[in-house]
């Protein structure tokens, strides 16, 4: 509960105050009931620790008894973060609700739906890593989903309205190294959905209960979203079939905690790296497809590339032949 209060303190000091530009945005909507109240503040304490640990700028927009509008301090905070290379990190906690045709996330005041929140995001060129752990959540994926955009939703359905655990272990696994699968020193967006996915049915499993929420990932832009089942370590195992892309492999290249080595690289030389990687793993879906002299021809230049680009930031990393 200091956390809590302390919060509220923040909130009442900003208000009043220009908005400035952040790397982390938390959100704790309305509790519904006071038990959720405790749980939902950790979460967020738990990402300004995450937040404080990677240096990164945050604010945490807490839920305030009485308060009547926290929509228009969502918006004045987000009209701030227009421009900018680093990622933008937005988390909802709380609860969510769908009427068959809409989302949404409920707020003090008015609750923000999937349209309003595709409308404040519009005009943001910053990639934006964006996680709506609550209820109901789903649809909120296809109505952000786009390019340099990773879309995280706590349920697979808007129809999946309980209570969700998936954003009390998506706030733990951010900054735990337990939770680095590919062992290179830090935990991507991609390896926290799917720890704090397998952590979900876990809990499930223990409590011998009926898992009502199933957490999607989309960052390929086709705003259908991918469970964490279809994924063996970090790589799919398998993709929907009306899907022509898997997700997954944009969100393994954002880390709200960078290792040692990937911090000495300098952000022009990572947005390349990450860009010639891409193209390396689309070249590498297509592989089946091609006599084996045409993939090489294909990838020979990118591989060039990217030891160079090693080579030149001064790093023990190599790329690897897919």
């Amino acid at each position: 509960m200091r956390f809590f209060f302390a919060a509220l303190l923040f909130i009442q000091l900003a208000r009043g105050s220009t908005p400035t530009a952040i790397d982390l945005l938390v959100v704790v909507g309305a509790p519904g009931e006071e038990s959720f109240q405790q749980p939902f503040a950790e979460a967020a304490q738990d990402w300004e620790a995450a937040a404080s640990k990677a240096k990164k700028s945050s604010r945490i927009l807490q839920y305030v008894a009485g308060q009547t509008n926290q929509f228009e301090s969502l918006r004045e905070i987000l009209s701030a973060q227009n421009a900018g290379e680093q990622e933008l990190w937005i988390v909802l906690i709380g609860h969510g609700t769908f009427d068959g045709r809409e989302a949404k996330f409920n707020l003090a005041g008015p609750d923000l739906s999937t349209k309003q929140m595709a409308d404040l995001l519009q005009p943001i060129q910053r990639p934006i890593v964006f996680i709506n752990a609550a209820s109901a959540s789903a649809p909120f994926v296809n109505a952000l989903s786009g390019t340099n955009r990773v879309i995280i939703t706590a349920t697979r359905s808007g129809h999946e309205q309980n209570l969700t655990r998936f954003g009390t272990y998506i706030a733990k696994t951010i900054a735990d190294l337990t939770c680095d699968l590919d062992k290179d020193g830090q935990v991507s967006a991609l390896e926290a959905f799917l720890m704090a996915s397998r952590r979900v049915e876990d809990f499930y499993s223990s409590e011998k209960r009926l898992a009502t929420e199933h957490a999607l990932i989309d960052d390929n832009g086709d705003g259908k979203g991918t469970p964490a089942n279809f994924f063996s370590g970090v790589r799919p195992a398998k993709k929907p079939d009306e899907a022509a892309n898997v997700d997954g492999f944009r969100a393994h290249q954002i880390h709200f905690i960078y290792s040692e080595e990937e911090a000495k690289l300098p952000l022009e030389i990572r947005k390349r790296r990450n860009e010639l990687e891409l193209k390396l793993e689309q070249a590498r879906a297509r592989k089946q497809q091609l006599k084996e002299d045409e993939y090489l021809k294909e990838i020979e230049p990118i591989l060039l590339e990217l030891s160079r680009l090693y080579r030149d930031a001064g790093s023990a990393s190599a790329p690897k032949i897919p």
